[in-house]
C-alpha cells in the first residue's frame, strides 16, 4: 500500500467457511484487528490510529544532484562544521533547560515543605493537624491543576514522552510530538507535577524536551509561532531532523543523570533504527555538552564555585563508600551475587505486575475517560493528587515509627540542593531526639528519599519499608498515565530502593550477615526499574555513571539482565506497552524465524495507484484528492511483456524473445501504444495521445537489434498524459497491467509542483517546464500544504507535469521472492518509508510500507499462508 495507514484485509476470503470458523477461535485480538474480522468486545484491543512514516532515505532527484555537483570539499567541510555547531547548541540548550527545571522544582518543593513542616510542628502540639493536611492539599492540588491545564492545551505533553520519542526515532511521524507548544507545556508542566507531590519524576520529560530542542533548534522556525521563521535552508529533511532528535534525546538523559555515555547508549538501544559511526560521535558530543553545561551552572549557583563541576546531573546518587575506620567493610562480595540474582527475579516479577496493572488502567482511561469532556481529565488528576496527599499524610502520622537520631559520617556527598543527609531527616509527629522514618521518605523530594535509602546508616524498620513500598507501588502505577507531564525513572528507582533496603534489613538483622545496605538498595532500584522498562545496556551505564562506582558494573548488569528475562516471560516493557496501546506501528530489531516462510509477494500491497512520467494536471489533482496515499510509483506500461508473465508476478519465460518485426522507433511505438490504450473503455488512458504527432517510419528489418537496445536505454520517458485518475471500475486486466517502474514520487512533492505551477502546455516541449531548486522543494518542510487547500484555478487542467526531475529514480527495491527477514532488515536499518517490489524485468508488482511489516500483520499473513497450504 502506498499510504502509511493500517492495512485491513479479509484474509480468509479464499478459504472455506468451516475452516475460517475453526481458525477464528485461535486468533489473537491483534490479528483479528488486522484481518478486519468481528471481535468480542471484551477482547477487543483499542482502535488503531493511522501514522505516517518518516523518510530516512535520500531522494536523489535532479535538484538534489545539482546541490551535490555544486558542492566541493570546502563547502562540504563548512556544512559539516555547521552540523557540529548545531549539535553543541542542542546540548548546551538542554543543559540550560535542566538548570531551569531543577531550580524551579527545588524552589516550589522547598516552599511547600517549609510551610507545611512549620504547620505540622505547630499543630502537633495544638492538635490542629487537619489544618496542616488542608494546607498540604492546597499546595499539591494547585500545582497539579496548573500542570493538568497545560496538558489540556497540548495533550501530547502528558506522560513521560519516551514512548513517543522512541516511536519517532523508530521512524514513525507522530503529529505534534516535537512541536514548540509541546515543549513549553512539557517543560513548565513537569515543574508543577513534581512539586505537586505526585509520584512522578522529571527525567522522562527531560528526555522528551531534549528531543524537541534537537528537532526545532536547527530548523530556525516554528509552526506554532509563525513569526519565528528565519531564512535557514539547511537540515530540511527527515534524515537530518531524526539525527538531531537522537542527539537531543541523548542530551536529555545526560542532563538528567549526569551520564553522557549512558545517554548515547539510550539513544542507540531504545531509539534510532539507523545508526553509523559519525552519528555516534555527534550524539556523544551533544551529551557531553549538556552534562557539562548543566554541571557548570549548578556548581556555580549552589556552591559559588564556578568551574568546579561538582554536580553532574539532576539525579545524584552520592558516593558509595565504607567508613574510614571500618576496615572489614566491603561494598559487595561474590556471595552477594546470588542474592542479586534473586532480587533480579523478584524485580522482574514486580515489574511485570506493575506493567500489567498500568496497562489495564491505560485501557480504562482510553475507553472511559478520554472520550468524555476534557475537564474530566483534570478532575482525574486532581483526584490522584488528593488521594496521594491524604495517603502520604496519614501513613506518616499513623504508620511511621519514631527512631533515634543518628548522625551520618561526614564522608557522604552532599545532595544536589546543597543539603546533607541529616538535614533531610523529618521529625514530624515524633518527640525530640527521634525522627519519623516514614515521614523522612514521604516528606522529602524523591531524590532526597533515594539518597536516604542509599546512604542513611540509621535503619528503617521493615514495617515502614514494606508499607512504603506497597503504597508507592500502587500510587505510582495509578499516577503514570494521568494527564500531567510525568516520568517513571525516579519513582521506579525509589520504589526499588525501598525493596532493596528491606532485603538488606532482613539479611542484616535476621540472618546476621555483614553486608553494605546501600549496595542492596541500589541493586533493588536497578532490579525494579529494569523489570518495568526492560532496558539493559543503557540503563547499566546510566546507573554506573550516576554512582561513579565502576565496581558496581557487574552486579548491576547481572541484575538488569535477570530482571528483563523474567519480566519478558509475562509482558513487554512499560514503554512498549503504551506504544502498542496507541497503535503505533513500531518495528522491532528483527523478525521471528518462522516468519521467513513468507516472501515479499505475500505481504505487499498489489493494488497500486500510480502516475506516469508526464501526467496532466487534472489527473494529478484527481489522484491526490481521491486517495490518501503518501507515495506514487512513476511507471510506463509494458504490454509487450504481458504474454511472458502469468497473473501476478511469477515469470513464466526467463528468455524474452525479441523479434525484428517488433523493433520500432520511439514515436511509432508510442502511436501503437496509444491505439491499444483506447481499447479500455473505463481507463484513464483514453484520449491520452495526440494523433497529430508526426509518424516515424519503423526501423528497417536489418537494423542491428543490440545497437537499438543500447540507444533506447538513454531515451527520455514516454510522454503519457492520462486524463483521468485510476478508477475503481477498472477491470482486473486494467488494474494489474504490466508496469515498468521508473521511480517513486511523494505526495508532498506533487502538491509542491502543483502549488508552484510546475507544468507545460501540451503543444510545447517538456523543457519549457519551470525548474525548482532543492531549497524551493524543501521550503515548506516539515508541514507541506494540503491538496484541498490549494487554489488551482490558475492552472489549465490540460497542462502536463513532468515529474521525472523530482522523483527518486533509484529507491531501494526488492524482488517478489525476497524473504521477510531480508525485507525487514532492509526496511528498518535503512529507515525506509516505501519499499517497491519489482520483478525480474523491472516491472513493479507491489509496494511494502511499515504497516505491512508490523508483527500483527505478519502473524496474520503467516496464518493465511498455513491456511492456503
Amino acid at each position: 500500500m502506498q499510504h502509511d495507514t493500517t492495512t485491513k484485509m479479509a484474509c480468509c476470503s479464499n478459504c472455506f467457511g468451516c475452516r475460517r470458523c475453526s481458525e477464528e477461535e485461535t486468533r489473537t485480538p491483534e490479528e483479528l484487528t488486522i484481518l478486519g474480522e468481528i471481535r468480542d468486545e471484551e477482547n477487543e484491543i483499542l482502535p488503531r490510529k493511522d501514522y505516517e512514516s518518516l523518510d530516512y532515505d535520500r531522494c536523489v532527484s535532479e535538484p538534489y544532484v545539482e546541490i551535490l555537483e555544486g558542492m566541493d570539499n570546502k563547502k562540504a567541510k563548512k556544512y559539516e562544521a555547521l552540523r557540529w555547531v548545531m549539535v553543541f547548541a542542542i546540548g548546551a540548550s538542554v543543559g540550560l533547560l535542566g538548570l531551569f527545571v531543577d531550580y524551579f522544582v527545588h524552589f516550589f518543593t522547598k516552599l511547600k515543605f517549609s510551610m507545611v513542616g512549620y504547620s505540622v510542628e505547630e499543630c502537633s502540639e495544638k492538635g490542629c493537624l487537619p489544618l496542616s493536611l488542608l494546607e498540604l492539599l492546597a499546595f499539591n492540588m494547585t500545582f497539579i491543576f496548573i500542570a493538568s491545564v497545560l496538558v489540556l492545551i497540548e495533550p501530547l505533553a502528558a506522560g513521560s514522552g519516551i514512548p513517543e520519542i522512541k516511536s519517532y526515532l523508530n521512524g514513525v511521524k507522530i503529529p505534534g510530538i516535537v512541536r514548540l507548544q509541546t515543549f513549553l507545556c512539557k517543560a513548565v508542566g513537569v515543574l508543577f507535577s513534581v512539586a505537586g507531590g505526585l509520584f512522578v519524576g522529571k527525567e522522562g520529560p527531560m528526555i522528551h524536551s531534549g528531543a524537541i530542542v534537537g528537532a526545532g533548534l536547527p530548523q530556525f522556525q516554528s509552526i506554532t509561532f509563525k513569526r519565528i521563521k528565519f531564512n535557514f535552508p539547511f537540515f530540511r529533511s527527515d534524515r537530518d531532523k531524526r539525527d538531531f532528535v537522537s542527539a537531543g534525546a541523548a542530551a536529555g538523559v545526560a542532563a538528567a543523570f549526569g551520564a553522557p555515555i549512558g545517554g548515547t547508549l539510550f539513544s542507540l538501544e531504545e531509539g534510532s533504527s539507523f545508526w553509523n559511526q559519525a552519528l555516534t560521535w555527534k550524539v556523544l558530543f551533544c551529551s557531553m555538552s549538556a552534562t557539562f553545561t548543566l554541571n557548570f551552572f549548578r556548581s556555580g549557583i549552589n556552591f559559588n564555585k564556578w568551574g568546579s563541576f561538582q554536580l553532574p546531573g539532576l539525579l545524584n546518587f552520592g558516593e558509595f563508600k565504607c567508613s574510614d575506620g571500618d576496615k572489614n567493610c566491603h561494598l559487595w562480595t561474590a556471595v552477594d551475587l546470588a542474592f542479586f540474582v534473586l532480587m533480579g527475579i523478584v524485580g522482574g516479577l514486580l515489574g511485570a505486575l506493575f506493567n500489567c496493572m498500568n496497562k489495564n488502567l491505560a485501557k480504562y482511561r482510553m475507553r472511559h475517560i478520554h472520550p468524555k469532556a476534557k475537564f474530566i481529565r483534570v478532575l482525574e488528576s486532581l483526584l490522584v493528587a488528593m488521594v496521594t496527599t491524604v495517603v502520604v499524610f496519614a501513613a506518616s502520622m499513623l504508620l511511621g515509627e519514631c527512631r533515634d537520631l543518628y548522625s551520618p559520617p561526614s564522608h557522604n556527598n552532599t545532595l544536589s540542593v546543597g543539603e546533607d543527609i541529616n538535614s533531610t531527616i523529618r521529625q514530624y509527629f515524633c518527640s525530640n531526639k527521634t525522627y519519623n522514618d516514614m515521614a523522612t521518605l514521604f516528606f522529602n523530594p524523591q531524590e532526597a528519599a533515594i539518597h536516604q535509602l542509599f546512604h542513611q546508616d540509621g535503619t528503617f524498620s521493615p514495617v515502614t519499608l514494606s508499607v512504603f513500598f506497597l503504597l508507592y507501588f500502587l500510587l505510582a502505577c495509578w499516577t503514570y498515565g494521568v494527564s500531567v507531564p510525568s516520568g517513571l525513572f525516579v519513582p521506579s528507582l525509589l520504589c526499588g530502593a525501598a525493596f532493596g533496603r528491606l532485603v538488606a534489613n532482613i539479611l542484616k538483622v535476621k540472618l546476621g550477615m555483614d553486608i553494605y545496605a546501600g549496595t542492596f538498595a541500589l541493586i533493588g532500584a536497578a532490579a525494579f526499574l529494569g523489570g518495568v522498562v526492560r532496558m539493559t545496556i543503557s540503563l547499566t551505564v546510566i546507573l554506573i555513571e550516576s554512582t561513579n562506582e565502576i565496581t558496581y558494573g557487574l552486579p548491576i548488569m547481572i541484575t538488569l539482565m535477570v530482571a528483563k528475562w523474567t519480566g519478558d516471560l509475562f509482558n513487554k516493557g512499560i514503554y512498549d506497552i503504551h506504544i502498542q496501546l496507541r497503535g503505533v506501528p513500531l518495528l522491532e530489531w528483527e523478525t521471528e524465524v518462522e516468519l521467513d516462510k513468507l516472501t515479499a509477494s505475500d505481504i505487499m500491497e498489489p493494488n497500486l495507484t500510480y502516475v506516469y512520467p508526464h501526467t496532466r494536471v487534472q489527473s494529478l489533482v484527481s489522484i491526490l484528492r481521491t486517495t490518501i496515499y503518501h507515495a506514487f510509483p512513476v511507471v510506463t506500461e509494458n504490454r509487450p511483456n504481458e504474454q511472458d508473465f502469468m497473473k501476478g508476478n511469477i515469470l513464466v519465460s526467463n528468455n524474452i524473445h525479441f523479434k525484428k518485426s517488433s523493433v520500432v522507433s520511439r514515436a511509432s511505438e508510442q502511436r501503437r501504444r496509444c491505439q491499444s490504450m483506447k481499447s479500455y473503455p473505463s481507463s484513464e488512458l483514453r484520449n491520452v495521445c495526440d494523433e497529430q504527432r508526426a509518424a516515424v517510419e519503423p526501423a528497417e528489418e536489418g537494423e542491428d537489434l543490440l545497437q537499438q537496445m543500447l540507444e533506447r536505454r538513454h531515451m527520455p520517458y514516454p510522454n503519457l498524459c492520462p486524463d483521468q485518475s485510476p478508477s475503481e471500475e477498472w477491470t482486473m486486466e486494467e488494474r494489474f497491467r504490466p508496469l515498468t517502474f521508473h521511480g517513486l514520487i511523494l505526495r508532498s512533492q506533487l502538491v509542491n509542483l502543483l502549488m508552484r505551477g510546475v507544468c507545460y502546455a501540451e503543444n510545447q516541449p517538456s523543457a519549457t517546464q519551470p525548474r525548482l531548486t532543492y531549497a524551493e522543494m524543501t521550503e515548506d518542510y516539515p508541514r507541506f500544504p494540503d491538496i484541498h487547500d490549494l487554489d488551482l484555478t490558475q492552472l489549465s487542467p490540460r497542462m502536463i507535469v513532468d515529474v521525472t526531475p523530482y522523483m527518486n529514480p533509484c529507491p531501494y527495491s526488492v524482488s517478489p521472492n525476497t524473504r521477510i527477514s531480508q525485507v525487514f532488515n532492509l526496511f528498518r536499518t535503512m529507515g525506509l518509508r516505501h519499499l517497491p517490489v519489482v520483478n525480474a524485468v523491472g516491472e513493479i508488482v507491489g509496494i511494502i510500507t511499515r504497516h505491512n511489516l508490523t508483527h500483527e500483520f505478519l502473524v496474520a499473513k503467516l496464518r493465511q499462508h498455513y491456511i492456503t497450504i
